[in-house]
Formats: C-alpha cells, sequence, structure tokens
C-alpha cells in the first residue's frame, strides 16, 4: 500500500529534564500534568486550554503513547505522587498547622 509507505513515524513529544522529570516538548508542562488532567477526564483540546504552551497534537500523541505504554506511565505516575507525598509530609512536619489560627491571632495583637 502505497499511502501508507507515506507515513512518517514521529516519536512522542517527551523529554527527560537535568533532574529526571518527565516533560512534554520544550515546554516546562510535565508529562504527570497532563496525564493527571486526562486521568480525571480532561479532553485534550481542555488539557491545551488548560496548558497553552502546549499544542494540540502534542497532546494527542502524549496521551496515545501513554495509552500504549499505560504500565509504564502508570508506574512513573504513581513513583511521582509517592515522592510528592514524601515532600508533604517533610514539609508538614517542618510546618505544623494544627494551631495556625492561633499564632496568626496572636500575631495580630
Amino acid at each position: 500500500m502505497q499511502a501508507l509507505s507515506k507515513l512518517s513515524t514521529l516519536p512522542a513529544p517527551i523529554r527527560e529534564d537535568e533532574r529526571g522529570v518527565l516533560r512534554v516538548s520544550n515546554t516546562r508542562v510535565t508529562l504527570t500534568m497532563v496525564l493527571t488532567a486526562f486521568q480525571a477526564g480532561y479532553s485534550a483540546e481542555e488539557i491545551v486550554l488548560k496548558y497553552p504552551t502546549l499544542s494540540l497534537i502534542e497532546v494527542y500523541s502524549v496521551i496515545a503513547y501513554y495509552l500504549w505504554n499505560k504500565e509504564v506511565f502508570d508506574e512513573y505516575l504513581h513513583k511521582a505522587e509517592q515522592e510528592a507525598q514524601t515532600i508533604r509530609n517533610t514539609i508538614e512536619q517542618a510546618y505544623p498547622t494544627s494551631d495556625i489560627r492561633q499564632r496568626l491571632l496572636s500575631q495580630r495583637r
């Protein structure tokens, strides 16, 4: 089939930054941000509205690549969520919020 042979296969627009975070193309938008929005039910068009530095082609490509490699990316997302929870716990321990109302009121006086 001649038409099929003319199609080009492009790599997914995903890159790894210097800290090991996966980002979409040359933007600061992380793969986690796009996939979390997709998993929450956002359409590709809504994701582009949410992150206007992305193109519709990039978002569709990322979604397709995710669906083709779901297990790998689900593991990546799970690891990212675990790391985020560890950071949240560290911050909450360093800066407890249990008595924040009293501290703010005492500073006001």
